[in-house]
């Protein structure tokens, strides 16, 4: 087991130089191009994969460092370099997650890659859990999943929201109903293959910020997928979904929900995101405060002015701390006693809306143009207190677990 250390290893620091450099050369130059086409960054994409940032390889390779950092420091960096483009780099794992939390090794060797391409045709996949009316409250879920034996296929029908890449994806992991007498127990993840009859895209959505990742509906309607496409297999759905009925009537053992499985593994990878952006707009911050004069002296050199870098320097370092503490806990199978993973989501979510305003602050009127990249990264900033749980639903969780309370 990895001791947790704030040192990175020498592998480790390679590892983020090379990162930071591909996103300060070229996330950031195209950042405000993508950011007004609101379009998916297929080139930047493609040059993510021609230098190894956007494979399978190089996620399972920080997926699998052992002390839990490689991941968080990779978000960290792409995000620094802007938020929508990095999500559109980096919203395929999510899908792949939601395959590594629940499938077999079978279905992780056989769609995994699938969901990458490779460096001369770049494919993307969607996680589709959110629906209109199940956001937060997962045990709300409509689409539903029914059996047919005698074809050995599940039939899916519903509409999912808010699903990154969703309808432009190769591969699409769809969170189901199954029984719904069980609630958010009843629920089951499904592999929907490339290019099967029923899958189709609903409305785009045009955000307020992350604007060059594709966000959409996608619409289910009679849509067969194989038996084998049922994550962890049938088997053990019928022995989870028993446990449930079992515990349903008698209390007992929890049994675990398919969707929440993927957000608690992700929640520290979010509050890495945010923590990206709010030191890019710290940085920006800084140097405008060294730079630019008013009353005959930078105005770094004013207490006001001081003080809020000296804030948001401090809210950022916590909140990274609290992300690599929650990286390593989750790595290294320690417990989330005290729901860590989401106290660093919440922190760091929160510390990003909170700097990028100061930031925009700072800059006074040209942080409010687009001339200065703090206005785009405010922007961003807004969607980490919303998506993968709300800054609310994370306090409860956080209460939650404090208290000794179920968390439903």
């Amino acid at each position: 087991m990895a001791e947790f250390t704030m040192e990175l290893n020498d592998d480790q620091k390679q590892v983020r130089d090379w990162i930071h450099g591909f996103a300060a050369d070229v996330i950031r130059p195209a950042a405000a191009e993508w950011d007004e086409r609101e379009e998916t960054p297929w080139p930047v994409i493609q040059e993510a994969a021609k230098v190894g940032i956007y494979s399978l390889d190089f996620y399972a390779q920080q997926f699998f460092d052992p002390t839990g950092l490689g991941i968080p420091v990779a978000m960290e960096e792409l995000f620094w370099g802007d938020a929508g483009i990095a999500l559109s780099i980096v919203g395929t794992g999510l899908a792949a997650v939601g395959v590594l939390a629940n499938g077999t090794e079978e279905q992780i060797g056989t769609w995994i890659p699938q969901m990458y391409g490779d460096e001369n045709d770049v494919k993307v996949a969607a996680f589709c859990s959110s629906e209109p009316d199940a956001g937060s409250d997962v045990a709300a879920m409509r689409t539903r999943a029914v059996y047919d034996e005698a074809k050995d296929e599940w039939v899916l029908n519903g509409t999912k929201t808010w699903a990154t890449n969703g309808g432009i994806a190769n591969v699409h992991v769809v969170v189901a109903v199954v029984d719904p007498e069980l609630g958010s127990k009843g629920h089951a993840s499904f592999i929907v293959p490339p290019q099967t009859p029923g899958l189709s895209q609903g409305q785009k959505f045009k955000k307020h910020g992350i604007r060059a990742s594709h966000t959409a509906e996608v619409v289910l309607e009679d849509v067969r997928v194989p038996g084998h496409c049922l994550l962890g297999g049938k088997e053990k759905l019928d022995e989870r979904l028993a446990r449930a009925r079992e515990r349903a009537k008698t209390g007992g053992e929890r049994v675990k929900n398919a969707a929440m499985a993927t957000f608690e593994a992700s929640r520290p990878a979010v509050g890495a995101m945010a923590v990206g952006t709010a030191r890019a707009a710290y940085e920006v911050a800084l140097d405008y405060a060294k730079t630019r004069t008013q009353f005959g002296r930078p105005i770094i050199h004013n207490q006001g002015v001081a003080f809020q870098l000296a804030d948001m320097r401090t809210q950022i370092d916590a909140a990274r701390l609290l992300v690599w503490r929650a990286s390593w806990m989750a790595t290294t199978g320690k417990p989330f006693t005290s729901a860590e993973g989401s106290m660093s989501k919440l922190y760091a979510s929160e510390t990003a809306k909170t700097v990028t305003a100061q930031a925009i602050q700072l800059l006074g009127g040209n942080g409010y143009t687009r001339e200065y990249p703090v206005e785009r990264m405010h922007r961003d900033a807004a969607i980490y207190t919303i998506f993968e749980g709300t800054s609310e639903v994370q306090r409860l969780v956080i209460a939650r677990t404090l208290s000794g309370m179920p968390i439903r």
